[in-house]
């Protein structure tokens, strides 16, 4: 944060989601701590890559600048625009909608991973059971005697 401390395009700051910023990381879906967004503050990214000083100080001196945006109209290619301007055409119940819809979809998406880590973790659980239910199975069935038998065997074998 010292770093870009009084930067005129940049700004590096520190949201406490717990207290006051509750808010704030609600409507930026900030769900775990901690979480590292970036880019329009209207329309936050979130940050991938490596948590040290060195790589956060390279991702921000290359991503950290003004980017295409409806207040950045003159930094967007041509297919941008005429995003922006399809959007900026809408009323605002249509883009409301329009908003609501794409958020669903995300929800959705979200509930989807859910529910599917869920079913996956039942089954691990099940073959996690299911296997050590059939390794003791194999251990009762004499397998450790075989083993002693054999071992047995091969050191009788050696000493004649």
């Amino acid at each position: 944060m010292k770093e870009y401390e009084g930067h005129k395009t940049a700004l590096v700051a520190d949201v406490d989601c717990t207290a006051g910023g509750k808010p704030l990381c609600d409507s930026n879906g900030v769900r775990g701590f901690p979480t590292i967004k970036y880019g329009d503050p209207n329309n936050l990214e979130d940050y991938k890559g490596g948590r040290d000083f060195d790589a956060l100080s390279k991702f921000a001196s290359e991503n950290l600048k003004p980017v295409c945006s409806p207040s950045n109209i003159d930094l967007c290619d041509a297919t941008q625009k005429a995003e922006i301007e399809k959007f900026q055409a809408m009323s605002a119940d249509e883009l409301d909608a329009a908003i609501a819809a794409k958020d669903k979809e995300a929800a959705d998406a979200e509930s989807t991973f859910k529910s599917e880590v869920e079913k996956l973790q039942k089954k691990y659980e099940q073959l996690q059971k299911d296997k050590e239910t059939t390794l003791e199975n194999i251990k009762k069935s004499g397998l450790g005697i075989m083993k002693a038998v054999k071992a047995a065997g091969a050191a009788g074998k050696d000493e004649v």
